[in-house]
């Protein structure tokens, strides 16, 4: 059974107005809340590190925000993650969505039991407002409270629901470096639009690695991903779209728009 957001997030896991000199520094702080909480060790701190050298900061999927995360392994005792809030904003190389105030570190046993976390993660950065009050925050008890649903602002409305273009079900892939943090965060995001169109039943969407995906371009319609995913991933031969900002359905909403021209 998945494990939900205040599940995974808890009290002494949450530090803010932390100082941080750079983007390793603000990796590492969240990492160690991790080691703290006997969730994972030293070794997956580094590791979180060494997936944005190797693959770029395809991690800091919003503006403001980073997921810092890497695959699962022997590092990682249990499920569980940690929240830093920075006091001074630090830059990842993520171009628009920098600079990072907001640093949520996951570690997971396998790629299945913090889904449902994500989603809920993914809807509370993705709305405006329970955004602003949680960089307004004054501490990890009231962070807590707003991951709990306690002191949640009215959500805005969506599009207008649309009817689909035909009964045929396409795949959608969303694509990270492993396949389990930052492409799940954007499936879930996308998934959210579908249902507010009416097309849940229409298309399905998976999150996966940049080698699976290579290997499953031709059974998708498109590929929906970051910019440093994208370059490394090449010409595959369907659409790849470059989505900036992962916690938003205005621009996923744009990018089904420009891919099915409605």
């Amino acid at each position: 059974m998945s494990s939900s957001l205040p599940e995974l997030i808890h009290q002494d896991s949450i530090l803010l107005d932390a100082e941080a000199a750079d983007w390793k520094s603000a990796v590492r702080l969240a990492g160690g809340l991790l080691e703290q909480a006997g969730v994972a060790s030293a070794q997956y701190t580094q590791a979180m590190i060494d997936n944005v050298v190797d693959n770029g900061p395809y991690i800091v999927i919003a503006p403001g925000f980073a997921f810092a995360h890497a695959r699962p392994s022997e590092a990682v005792q249990r499920t569980g993650m940690s929240w830093v809030r920075l006091k001074e904003p630090v830059d990842f190389g993520s171009g628009d969505n920098d600079p990072v105030s907001l640093v949520v570190a996951l570690a997971a046993v396998d790629s299945k039991h913090h889904t449902h976390a994500l989603a809920e993660l993914s809807g509370v950065l993705g709305d405006e407002d329970t955004r602003a009050a949680l960089d307004a925050a004054p501490s990890p008890a009231a962070i807590s409270a707003i991951l709990r649903g306690e002191d949640e602002s009215p959500k805005s409305a969506g599009p207008a629901t649309r009817s689909s273009g035909g009964n045929e079900q396409h795949l959608i892939l969303t694509v990270c470096g492993n396949g389990l943090g930052t492409s799940l965060f954007l499936k879930n995001t996308l998934e959210g639009v579908l249902d507010t169109w009416g097309w849940g039943r229409y298309l399905n969407v998976e999150a996966t690695d940049t080698i699976s995906a290579r290997g499953r371009a031709s059974e998708a319609k498109a590929i929906l991903t970051s910019g440093e995913i994208a370059k490394s991933l090449g010409d595959v031969g369907i659409p790849v779209k470059v989505i900036e900002n992962f916690t938003s359905k205005d621009e996923l909403d744009g990018a089904l728009r420009e891919l099915y021209n409605v």
